[in-house]
């Protein structure tokens, strides 16, 4: 490979590393949203679902055991793909607020609901990447642990 083409991607790995860090940063902050302010949650919640403020403080802890997940490398494709679900089971709240935005003006209600692509996408990358120790792909004929030609232990 030429020597630009591994600057690129050794680049990339960097970046790619900090995206479970950073997703985990982002569904943390989220999730405790949830316990600080749970009023701001109350227009996602359907009145035919029983017990509003059981659903927001379920789903806040939902969001903070992803972000867990999510920052263990050990646990980041389980967590990756959680959080992938998640984000896609809180798509019909975010749909109910866009058709039911109450105080919520509804140009913010409808700006929530393409949001929720680039979530799932990132959570499904971050998975996909654990798979391949941080989604970096290494050149041929070189040994991913440098100086050993498999990890210790």
């Amino acid at each position: 490979m030429h020597p630009k083409g591994l600057l690129r991607q050794n680049h990339r790995c960097r970046a790619g590393a900090a995206s479970p860090y950073l997703l985990a940063a982002v569904l943390t902050a989220t999730g405790v949203m949830h316990f600080v302010s749970p009023g701001s949650y109350d227009g996602l919640i359907p009145p035919i679902l029983p017990s509003p403020r059981a659903w927001i403080y379920g789903s806040g802890i939902a969001e903070i055991a992803c972000a867990a997940a999510v920052a263990i490398p050990a646990t980041r494709r389980g967590g990756g793909l959680a959080a992938a679900a998640l984000f896609v089971a809180v798509f019909p709240g975010n749909l109910y607020l866009a058709i039911e935005p109450g105080e919520v003006p509804r140009w913010a209600a409808l700006a929530r609901l393409p949001l929720q692509i680039p979530l799932v996408l990132w959570a499904l990358q971050v998975a996909r990447a654990a798979r391949t120790r941080g989604g970096c792909v290494r050149p041929r004929g070189r040994p991913a642990w440098p100086g050993r030609s498999r990890p210790a232990g």
